[in-house]
């Protein structure tokens, strides 16, 4: 592991971009080397046990891999983390399969049904081109990118996210994730519509979806043709009232990458807002790991009863370590986001090596209202795990 103990040397103090300081120790944390051993080990082993095309997605109630086709919208998370793990560790192994996994998914390109493209390709092909500069990943990203941007609705103002029948027209929380897309094919292609209708979408987001305690409906269904409001819904959440974990990450990493691009300050104040809501909720567990649904009904008991969602607390913590680079005092937002790291890459969630089916976290929920996917690995756990310990290891220059 000569090459993640390089990566892993000194840490040291850093401005934000002009803005907050964190100061660190000089030597890198057992649990932060810890979790790249565990990371490099299950993706070699995952790349090697599982094929292109057919990606790991979580484990089924009886052991075995629910897999992921080109089709479903978490398919490119594994070769996202193939990319981060390469970035984590230097290992070029990891780089070489993750070619091989993202190249396998360039049929998304012509998947028009769904907002999900922007999972599917900016999070597998988005990053191979960030990380090689090349430009075999392009014509996937800008024809992805087309598809994405031609479900804005002017008249809503926003992003159709299904063409479910039984909706009008819904959006959902997550549709802010897959802003990012929007926003880097604008600059990428030269399509500045494609950063408007990001920009309308997150503000017609913030008139309609969120409630005055900042936390997020799950589902708004509006109408196609005058843009008003039919109904506020849940589709993963305990009630249509309730505050859905990961739909609340989605709202906060949305709106702190909204502004990171846009550098509009009604998006910095919604993620301000959305994290004082997450990070002092009453029902947040010790850990902060959050369970599935701030309101399940016995949140009063929440660390002994309800399930988990780590993948809503590794969202969380990368959204906060995005959120503490653009504002003064963002140590607060970096605190929480490494205690988050820290109960993660503990033994109560990170996987032993070699077990969990090859996925590196433990203890995340899909769906729990449908009986799916629980208490399970999650490949889009793993992923945003890995962006942020990504983003934490560039903080603090380890």
């Amino acid at each position: 592991m000569k090459k993640t103990l390089s990566i892993l040397l000194v840490a040291v103090a850093i401005a934000f971009n002009g803005h907050a300081s964190i100061q660190t120790d000089k030597t890198p944390a057992p649990w932060l080397k810890k979790a790249t051993d565990v990371i490099n080990y299950q993706l070699k082993q995952a790349s090697n046990k599982y094929s292109p095309g057919q990606n790991p997605r979580s484990t089924n109630p009886d052991g075995s891999v629910r897999l992921a086709n080109y089709k479903d919208w978490t398919t490119g998370f594994f070769p996202g983390s193939l990319w981060y793990g390469y970035e984590l560790t230097g290992d070029k192994d990891l780089a070489s399969q993750a070619k091989r996994f993202t190249l396998a998914l360039d049929s998304v390109r012509y998947i028009k049904d769904t907002h999900d493209v922007g999972f599917m390709l900016y999070c597998s092909y988005g990053n191979a081109y960030r990380i090689t500069g090349d430009k075999t990943y392009l014509p996937a990203l800008a024809d992805g990118a087309q598809n994405l941007y031609n479900r804005f609705n002017p008249k809503v103002g926003a992003i159709r996210s299904w063409d479910f029948s039984w909706w009008h027209f819904p959006v959902i929380i997550d549709n802010m994730m897959n802003l990012e897309y929007l926003y880097w094919a604008s600059g990428q292609f030269k399509k500045p519509a494609y950063a408007d209708a990001a920009n309308t979408h997150a503000l017609t987001t913030i008139k309609n979806h969120f409630r005055k305690d900042y936390s997020s409906y799950h589902v708004i269904d509006y109408d196609a043709k005058t843009g008003n409001v039919i109904a506020k819904r849940t589709h993963q959440g305990v009630t249509d009232e309730s505050a859905w974990a990961r739909g609340q990450a989605w709202a906060l990493y949305g709106y702190a990458m909204c502004n990171e691009n846009a550098k509009n300050a009604t998006f910095l104040a919604q993620a301000e807002n959305i994290a004082k809501f997450i990070m002092n909720h009453p029902r947040m567990p010790k850990d902060k790991v959050p369970v599935w649904d701030f309101d399940v009904h016995n949140a009063l008991d929440v660390e002994e009863k309800a399930p988990r969602d780590a993948s809503a607390a590794a969202v969380i913590a990368s959204a906060l370590l995005n959120l503490s680079t653009q504002v003064k005092d963002g140590q607060k937002y970096f605190k929480y986001a490494e205690d988050i790291l820290k109960s993660l890459s503990s033994d109560a969630y990170l996987a032993k090596p070699g077990e969990n089916n090859f996925f590196i976290l433990k203890h995340s929920v899909g769906a729990f209202l449908y009986n799916s996917e629980i208490d399970t690995p999650l490949d889009y756990a793993d992923y945003y795990y890995l962006e942020a310990l990504k983003r934490y290891a560039a903080i603090t220059k380890l």
